[in-house]
């Protein structure tokens, strides 16, 4: 409320509890106008007060919020729903204009304003994680897959000629589905095994450079985030090779930005090397609802550019939830997660290692990984895959998400392209698994309660393969005592209460 009102408010109370009410109202304000002046993420949270006041403030300056709009066009954010209206504090306009999803629109200046702030916090989020090289970013509604789309179409533009690119091997289907529909053609490099983990074939990516020409390729497609065995990319030797061959480098760093450790390497490769852009999903690494990702890069112009690539406006959901999540945790909120994250880390692994040795089964061993861990299932036989595979079932019936199970020598077909050993990133892992991960949000009680389903999981999977085993030898010692062949061959002894088969379906 402006001054003037506030003086109309003293001729109906006491002057003195307009003015506590006044002074109330400028704490709320003095935290908006710093958020305005600095545009860098707090280091507190906000309460949630001042942010619905602040949501608030900016949808009156969309002209959809006018009280005297008169829009004759054929977009005006008309809202049927009030329930929906309300999820969306009334920002019905979406970002960006038709040439640029990171232009100003001037029908929604708040819509506008919440998009600058919330691109630039997510800025400050990546620098403070790690990446300070970062020059700019900007939160896309889209999920990983399709951002990933948009800087391939981008350096389409830099580089029309160019066809393939080169992709060490991740078994997640939105990776591979990225470069197919952009429009090129994968060279899957497969990952060498050195001890348990599976690490990044930097010489076959320069055979592949020097096969191909550099010309012709539009990107090495290198990834920090992944499920276990396989761990981060050789960040910095494929930067280093990107520059020296003059080759762009696209990073998937769908949950990388809560790892300190992911972002170091993409830092490390950007300062030594070539990074042309990165991404990560919004939901996995900052706790909002699917359906938003960041694009950053080291250079702003082709930031810029892949801002451009993007069709029509968006919608501002995305960066709504993030707006509002950055400012509800604050930067010290969200580095507490983190701090809580790479605890639960380490109490995972070792509360994994404990059921896996009670089983027979162990731990592998991966220190470059630093979310997900896995441990062996099985004797590695054929007749373990349906075994392997009914653990995964069997976890899932009692609520466990997230856990994956890799049975041996699975295969799966995407884009007509067959992978062998499909969910083990290798043609050739040695052992079925089962993976688990400490994401952001993790808490003790998830742990606590993971391993002990696991661990009646695996022990109801035993006893049945007791009870399997005992009753095989019984049937085997039956038929055995009862089985006799006649003088031509044929078996007519059975353990149906020496009941004769002749051959005749029965009939004597």
């Amino acid at each position: 409320m402006n001054p003037d009102i506030y003086s109309l408010c003293e001729r109906l109370i006491p002057a003195t509890y307009v003015q506590q009410g006044c002074e109330a109202r400028r704490a709320h304000e003095n935290k908006i106008r710093n958020l305005l002046e600095h545009r860098k993420w707090p280091d507190e949270g906000w309460e949630d007060s001042t942010i619905e006041l602040l949501l608030q403030e900016l949808s009156m300056m969309d002209s959809n919020n006018f009280t005297a709009n008169c829009g004759v066009g054929e977009r005006e954010a008309r809202i049927a729903s009030s329930l929906v209206a309300k999820r969306h504090y009334r920002l019905g306009h979406g970002i960006g204009r038709s040439g640029d999803i990171a232009a100003i629109q001037p029908k929604a200046a708040g819509s506008s304003i919440l998009m600058k702030i919330t691109n630039a916090m997510a800025l400050d989020a990546l620098r403070m994680t790690g990446v300070r090289s970062t020059a700019a970013c900007f939160v896309v509604p889209l999920a990983t897959g399709m951002s990933l789309v948009l800087c391939f179409l981008a350096l389409r533009q830099l580089r029309p000629n160019a066809r393939y690119i080169l992709w060490p091997r991740i078994d997640q289907k939105t990776c591979f589905k990225s470069m197919l529909s952009a429009g090129f053609q994968p060279i899957i490099i497969e990952n060498r095994l050195e001890g348990d983990e599976l690490r990044t074939d930097i010489d076959e990516i320069k055979r592949q450079i020097e096969t191909l020409g550099a010309e012709n390729i539009l990107s090495v497609f290198s990834t920090t985030s992944c499920f276990a065995p396989r761990v981060p990319d050789r960040l910095e030797e494929i930067a280093k090779l990107c520059k020296d061959t003059d080759v762009p480098h696209v990073i998937n760093n769908a949950y990388g930005v809560q790892s300190s450790k992911c972002m170091h390497l993409i830092q490390q490769a950007a300062r030594l090397g070539r990074v042309d852009a990165f991404v990560q999903s919004a939901d996995k690494n900052f706790l909002v609802p699917v359906g938003g990702s960041i694009i950053a890069g080291m250079d702003e112009k082709f930031v810029d550019k892949i801002a451009q690539t993007f069709p029509g406006r968006a919608s501002a959901s995305p960066s709504i939830d993030l707006f509002i999540t950055f400012l509800s945790l604050g930067a010290n909120g969200y580095k507490k997660l983190l701090k809580e994250r790479k605890e639960m880390y380490t109490y995972l692994q070792d509360e994994l290692r404990k059921v896996a040795e009670g089983h027979g089964q162990r731990l592998l061993k991966m220190s470059h990984n630093p979310i997900s861990m896995a441990m062996t299932l099985g004797h590695h036989t054929e007749e373990d895959v349906k075994d392997v595979s009914e653990v995964g079932a069997m976890l899932f019936k009692r609520s466990v998400s997230g856990a994956r199970v890799v049975p041996k020598g699975a295969s799966k077909t995407i884009g007509g392209v067959t992978f062998i050993g499909y969910g083990s990133h290798s043609d050739s892992y040695p052992t079925a698994y089962l993976t688990a991960a400490a994401a952001v949000g993790i808490t003790k009680e998830d742990v606590d309660l993971f391993v002990k389903r696991l661990d009646k999981v695996l022990t109801k999977k035993e006893e049945r393969k007791v009870r399997k085993g005992t009753s095989d030898e019984v049937k085997q010692g039956t038929c055995d005592e009862v089985r006799h062949e006649t003088s031509d061959g044929i078996e007519i002894g059975t353990s149906d209460g020496g009941k004769q088969d002749t051959g005749d379906g029965g009939k004597q």
